[in-house]
């Protein structure tokens, strides 16, 4: 068999999906923040924990809501994460309290970078790969390393050849 390009390894993640497993995602995390069971905040890291956040911010009541930007591609080329909007800092402190929530770890190099930043902030992800897996606290769904996640926000509706081609 020859060799597959990282989108012919797809896991096709619908709206509908998405939001099922945002839910379970706030299911698991209910209950679980240091102040009687209730997060202080959630921060999502953008762009991809945006849809997450807001997920799970209305199943958990949470008001409060920030973002941090973690740049570490340019174009299609990976590089060094780094910070180009940080949240609140009188927000922040250490952490404590704050929920940060993306929708994938990949190489763990993103959250790592936040974790070292907020250390004792709980991070959570929809899907996990196994590189990066170490670096999230709660996730829902574990996807293969090569497998190439495609989320709705990245895809549009059309024909894909099947697996093994046609006869």
């Amino acid at each position: 068999m020859s060799e597959r390009l990282p989108h012919e390894k797809g896991f096709l993640v619908s709206w509908d999906q998405l939001h099922r497993d945002g839910r379970a995602l706030a299911w698991r995390l209910d209950g679980k923040g240091p102040d009687n069971g209730a997060w202080r905040a959630i921060v999502g890291i953008t762009r991809g924990g945006l849809v997450p956040a807001a997920i799970i911010a209305r199943e958990l009541n949470i008001r409060v809501i920030d973002t941090i930007s973690v740049k570490g591609y340019s174009h299609q080329t990976q590089h060094d994460p780094v910070v180009i909007k940080a949240p609140q800092a009188d927000l922040m402190g250490d952490g404590t309290g704050i929920l940060v929530v993306d929708d994938l770890v990949d190489s763990g190099r993103t959250i790592e970078l936040v974790r070292k930043l907020y250390p004792k902030a709980h991070y959570a992800t929809i899907y996990a790969k196994p590189k990066g897996r170490e670096q999230v606290d709660t996730y829902i769904t574990e996807v293969s390393q090569d497998t190439w996640i495609f989320f709705p926000w990245d895809t549009a509706l059309q024909y894909v050849s099947p697996f093994r081609g046609t006869d």
